[in-house]
């Protein structure tokens, strides 16, 4: 065979090989176009039947007329510094404005999620874009109020951030309405500059919700006090009877003085152990401000009492004790001048 007839020989057996090949590779990928079609008809047959009965409420809710002052629920398609786009699923999307969001003036939309469900009413049902004109403030009128009164009656503790300090008090915003805490619910103890509270994040129950007179009044002040008993609480079980301690007397009453032990204790040395003498009137003997010795004799029920009159036991036990022993019968007749026998003048 001719150098020409092998390389033409060659040319065919690899023009037939490649020939092979595309016919297999198509052969493959009708295979895979068919396996893929076998599952989705197998899914479609698992799936449920769709009827007109599962549109009637998209159709029913789409057909629905809008009213100025009616509430929709919507899903959150869009967030913009300015605006949030609102699927209402109905002809057309709805649009809540930052103004029309809340009467704070810290608010903004960068809490607000795409996919999140919100509720705002219809103040305008055709804006210049076509769009229906929602308000989360003018929905908060209504349905804050009610969340705000069942805040009240389960009196559950919200986080709040204070908005401003005014005469009396400070306010900070729950559900877009605007709240009142007063000075003198914001704390344990005065509070003098109500300015260090401004943007501060509390946390509050609400005391009043009347949306008649739009009157929402919050306290921070029984949350702190319930803190501050189990604090005490737990600081009193660790106190253990028999514990001697330095206190100030705080306050002084007809049956006893209580005694400030520190870290926020205090126990009552009733009149009957401030002393082993009987005295009539604890001012007698403490003043108030002075620093004592106490021991703790007693608690329970979370309370402490206190004893003076048990140390002054103690030391004249102690005294008792170390009292010189005093000699046999026999050996106190000593005469003087055995006493002065080995004194030389």
């Amino acid at each position: 065979m001719s150098e020409e007839e092998k390389v033409l020989t060659q040319e065919t057996e690899n023009a037939e090989a490649e020939t092979a090949a595309d016919v297999t590779e198509a052969a493959a990928e009708v295979t895979a176009e068919a396996e893929a079609a076998a599952d989705a008809a197998a899914a479609e047959a698992e799936a449920p039947a769709e009827t007109m009965a599962d549109f009637d409420e998209a159709i029913t809710a789409s057909m629905k007329p809008i009213h100025e002052g009616d509430i929709l629920k919507g899903t959150i398609i869009g967030i913009s510094d300015e605006e949030l786009t609102v699927d209402l699923g109905i002809y057309t999307d709805g649009v809540v404005r930052l103004e029309d969001a809340s009467d704070d003036p810290d608010f903004s939309f960068r809490d607000f999620e795409v996919g999140q469900e919100i509720s705002a009413t219809v103040i305008r049902r055709d804006n210049a874009q076509g769009r229906i004109q929602l308000s989360l403030k003018a929905a908060a009128a209504v349905l804050g109020w009610e969340r705000l009164q069942q805040l009240e009656k389960e009196q559950t503790n919200i986080t709040v951030k204070i908005s401003e300090a005014v005469k009396s008090g400070v306010t900070a915003y729950v559900e877009g309405i605007r709240g009142f805490i007063p000075a003198s619910k914001l704390a344990l103890s005065y509070v003098e500059n109500l300015d260090e509270y401004v943007g501060k994040e509390i946390e509050v129950r609400v005391i009043t919700a009347e949306p008649e007179g739009k009157r929402l009044v919050l306290s921070a002040r029984d949350i702190l006090r319930e803190k501050e008993r189990e604090e005490r609480k737990q600081r009193i079980s660790n106190v253990e009877v028999g514990l001697v301690t330095e206190g100030v007397v705080e306050t002084i009453k007809d049956y006893g003085a209580f005694i400030n032990l520190g870290k926020g204790l205090s126990g009552l040395l009733h009149v009957s152990q401030i002393s082993q003498q009987r005295i009539k009137h604890p001012s007698a003997v403490l003043k108030e401000g002075q620093t004592v010795k106490v021991k703790v004799i007693a608690v329970k029920d979370g309370k402490i009492s206190l004893s003076m009159k048990a140390l002054e036991d103690v030391a004249a036990q102690e005294i008792e004790e170390e009292t010189y022993k005093m000699p046999k019968t026999e050996d106190a007749t000593t005469s003087l001048a055995s006493l002065f026998k080995n004194i030389r003048l």
